[in-house]
């Protein structure tokens, strides 16, 4: 690299910015987001788990995703991840959604009928 380049401030600038843009573009943990639902709301947010239960009624989907420390329910309108599945997922945060269509196919706790949920837009398996 050529030496007016290296002390530039533009360049520092710019490589500043790249490496804080690329540590807010991870996943947040599960408990983060349902700690605070308020600071993702209205925003892309990526989660990253496993998935603990999952079913399909009448082309949407739900599953229930967890990071070994807090579960969150993710509604999508493509298939759902098999049980079992690590991935990534990316979406919306919703609050007051109605899960009781998927009442009668997963278990879902009588508190959560409805609830803060996560609507993807998509997801990644992992390894």
């Amino acid at each position: 690299m050529p030496r007016a380049f290296r002390r530039s401030p533009f360049v520092l600038g710019l490589v500043a910015g790249l490496a804080l843009s690329a540590v807010a573009c991870g996943p947040v943990t599960i408990n983060q987001l349902l700690s605070d639902p308020a600071k993702y709301r209205n925003r892309e947010v990526t989660v990253r788990g496993h998935v603990t239960e999952s079913a399909s009624v009448l082309g949407k989907g739900a599953y229930k995703l967890s990071d070994d420390d807090a579960d969150l329910w993710v509604v999508t309108a493509a298939g759902a991840p098999r049980k079992g599945a690590r991935v990534d997922v990316t979406g919306r945060v919703q609050d007051g959604y109605d899960l009781s269509a998927f009442g009668n196919v997963i278990k879902l706790p009588g508190a959560m009928r409805s609830g803060l949920v996560l609507i993807e837009s998509s997801h990644k398996a992992k390894d």
